[in-house]
């Protein structure tokens, strides 16, 4: 009977320690004091997406290098100040994070109703469930009270996942923040839609290994992209990260892995690294969209609990772009 009892003690334990971080956020937070942020950030997303298909991926994105680096705090949201290094600037972020205005007038929007209340940080959570659920993907609830930081750290943003990142150094960067090779798959399925510059994945292109392309690169892809991104090219032309179905969330981004048509070196490495963990559960996305969908809306809910600010920590900012009283 003790060593029942002992078994039950580390499991509450562990319960407690792995559930702590998001212990004070919670779907219904907002609901006496500012019922319908939901649908005034869905509202202000469609309207965008009527002039922009990108921006939903754009979105999604933002709340994704957000929460990588020190939580999910809204410091990627903050610009330049003579306290602050912004991690708009860091070499992840700077020429393609994108969306900052359409998170200002959601921001905006929400503070006509309900000022003071609402975190750019739960803006930027509730924009990337909107985001995914108006391309077609999945829905959730998700979970807030999240506070705002009120610095940044452009060292820790410089070392977001990578596109050219080999998976063992990905795997590392997720289980960093405690998110694991499920986790990994499914939320680099948001990859389904938005496009990526010819800079991020060039070089599988013309000099990968001993100066030839890629070999896990489908050959007649690999033509399609050096037509689109030419050798001493523009390095800013946009190419859609699926090729297939570019501005709706589905399951296509793991087939085409299987067809060896992931775009980013880091896509494809899910798929064609030799007896990797990842393989099996890049199968069963394929296979299955709903398995797809399920996982991801858990992975971003996991996502989203990194670290957040909560109660008396941090601040609710006024505006996104900076801190309060700057």
């Amino acid at each position: 009977m003790s060593s029942h009892l002992f078994a039950a003690a580390v499991l509450v334990a562990m319960v407690i320690s792995f559930g702590g971080s998001d212990a004070q956020l919670s779907a219904t937070f907002y609901s006496t004091t500012c019922t319908n942020v939901s649908s005034i950030v869905s509202g202000v997303l469609q309207q965008a997406l009527s002039s922009d298909s990108r921006i939903a991926a754009s979105l999604i994105r933002l709340h994704f290098h957000d929460c990588f680096v020190d939580g999910c705090d809204a410091s990627i949201l903050l610009d330049n100040s003579d306290a602050i290094q912004s991690e708009k600037q860091a070499a992840p972020n700077d020429g393609s994070a994108r969306g900052y205005d359409v998170v200002d007038d959601m921001k905006a929007a929400v503070e006509n109703v309900c000022p003071s209340v609402v975190s750019c940080a739960d803006v930027l959570a509730l924009a990337a469930e909107a985001s995914v659920r108006l391309s077609q993907g999945p829905s959730w609830d998700v979970l807030l009270g999240r506070r705002d930081g009120t610095t940044a750290n452009r060292d820790e943003a410089n070392n977001l996942p990578a596109p050219f990142d080999p998976l063992s150094i990905l795997q590392s960067k997720f289980s960093a923040v405690g998110l694991d090779d499920t986790d990994l798959v499914a939320l680099s399925g948001a990859h389904t839609f938005g496009r990526a510059k010819c800079s991020s994945f060039s070089n599988r292109l013309y000099n990968f290994s001993d100066g030839n392309p890629d070999p896990s690169l489908d050959s007649s892809y690999l033509t399609t992209l050096q037509q689109n991104c030419p050798q001493n090219g523009n390095g800013d032309t946009l190419n859609d990260l699926d090729p297939t179905t570019s501005d709706r969330f589905d399951n296509n981004y793991f087939t085409n892995l299987q067809n060896n048509q992931g775009l980013l070196e880091s896509d494809q490495k899910l798929f064609s690294t030799s007896g990797a963990s990842t393989v099996s559960i890049v199968n069963n996305f394929a296979g299955s969209q709903s398995a797809f969908f399920q996982s991801f809306a858990q992975s971003m809910i996991n996502m989203g609990s990194i670290s957040p600010l909560t109660g008396s920590q941090g601040e609710i900012r006024l505006d996104c772009k900076r801190v309060n009283g700057s």
